[in-house]
């Protein structure tokens, strides 16, 4: 082989890349596999992804999950895990790697530990605090349910609820409650249900099964997504003796689904018979109370019957108070007359014309009219007019 053909065959490093990249991409095999390892050398970098190895015995593989990925609290050096991912070539490096999308732990001891784990750090975040619990409704007009849209458990509630209280409107929020894709589909039907105008309780529920199948309601996102609701939560996940993460962060706990329906809402027979009783006791209070005002009104009439005054033999003492009455008035009126009388004579002995008529007379300047009351209101020559009893007189001054 001569040195130019050798140049002819040659690749670039990118171009090998490349096409071992779009080789491993084509396998759908690697596109969406489980691994089941130990995790070392883990560590999570400033940009929040996490960079770790996964191996066993034999063998290692490079792995990253990238933030947002699921499970990254379960990663620690030396835990058994199951990772779901894909394999792919890192063409920068030159690295066969898997990119981890979700992690468990592997096992149920693993889940146990697991689940212990989540509880106590959300315990001491505040999660489970019973002074945090809302109360129930006590009539809800519309009932939320985040479940499986198929299966026993959907019909259990709705069955429970008509029969119970069917003026109740149940309004479903579909979604998947078991594998390793629940989680955040859960966590949206929550967050949707709770955003419905007028919600006034969610039941988050599904039927029993194991550890593993109830683990996406032991997911931290799910138990978040629970407390942040505004609207009070019971959940119902699996039998009485399960319990999940889920369970100590809802306001209520019911054992099953229909335990969950029954206490969601009141019997309407029980509520029936309520009634029916509130409407005994309240005719008879009312009637009570008539008879009481009955009682009352009678005993008034007869005090007021005893306490009325005798009209009949007063009646002369009245005429008699009356003619009385009558005479004083005539009399004070006589006098008053009198006395007008003369104030009337006093009056008209003080007039002009009477002092006049003794023999008096006014004299008053022709000029201005004014009348002249001493020698020093007029002159010598000055006209004058006396006014006596029957006319007057011009005179002069002097």
């Amino acid at each position: 082989m001569t040195s130019d053909t050798a140049q002819q065959q040659s690749f670039t490093v990118t171009q090998v890349n490349d096409y071992i990249k779009s080789f491993l991409d084509a396998d759908p095999a690697l596109a969406d596999m489980w691994i089941s390892a130990e995790v070392s050398s883990a560590h999570t970098a400033g940009s929040g992804h996490s960079y770790f190895t996964l191996r066993d015995e034999k063998s290692a593989l490079s792995s990253v999950m990238f933030r947002g990925g699921r499970g990254a609290e379960y990663l620690s050096d030396g835990a058994q895990v199951i990772a779901h991912g894909r394999i792919s070539f890192y063409q920068a490096r030159g690295d066969l790697q898997f990119y981890v999308d979700t992690i468990r732990p592997d096992g149920v001891g693993a889940l146990q530990a697991a689940f212990e784990k989540l509880k106590e750090q959300l315990a001491k975040e505040g999660l489970f605090d019973l002074d945090r619990k809302r109360p129930l409704p006590r009539f809800p007009q519309r009932i939320g349910v985040v479940t499986s849209p198929t299966g026993a458990v959907i019909q259990d509630i709705i069955n429970v609820l008509s029969r119970r209280y069917p003026l109740a409107e149940v309004v479903v929020a579909p979604t998947q409650v078991q594998g390793d894709t629940a989680a955040p589909l859960i966590v949206d039907a929550i967050q949707r249900v709770d955003a419905v105008e007028d919600i006034d309780v969610i039941i988050v529920a599904r039927g029993g099964g194991s550890l593993e199948d109830l683990w996406a309601f032991n997911e931290e996102s799910v138990a978040r997504a629970i407390f942040a609701t505004k609207t009070p939560v019971i959940s119902a996940i699996g039998h009485e003796t399960d319990t999940t993460i889920a369970d100590f962060v809802a306001d209520v706990r019911a054992p099953t689904p229909s335990a969950a329906a029954e206490l969601v809402a009141p019997d309407r027979r029980e509520l029936a018979m309520g009634v029916a009783n509130y409407s005994e006791v309240l005719i008879d209070g009312i009637q009570y109370l008539v008879d009481e005002r009955k009682r009352g009104v009678s005993l008034a009439a007869d005090r007021l019957s005893a306490m009325a005054p005798d009209t009949k033999h007063p009646r002369q003492l009245i005429d008699d108070l009356l003619r009385l009455a009558k005479a004083a008035i005539n009399h004070t009126m006589e006098v008053n007359s009198e006395r007008v009388n003369g104030l009337q004579n006093q009056l008209r002995a003080l007039g002009p014309s009477e002092i006049l008529n003794r023999g008096y007379s006014i004299v008053r300047s022709a000029e201005t009219g004014n009348v002249i009351v001493s020698k020093s209101d007029a002159t010598p020559g000055d006209r004058l007019n006396i006014t006596v009893t029957d006319g007057e007189i011009e005179a002069d001054a002097v």
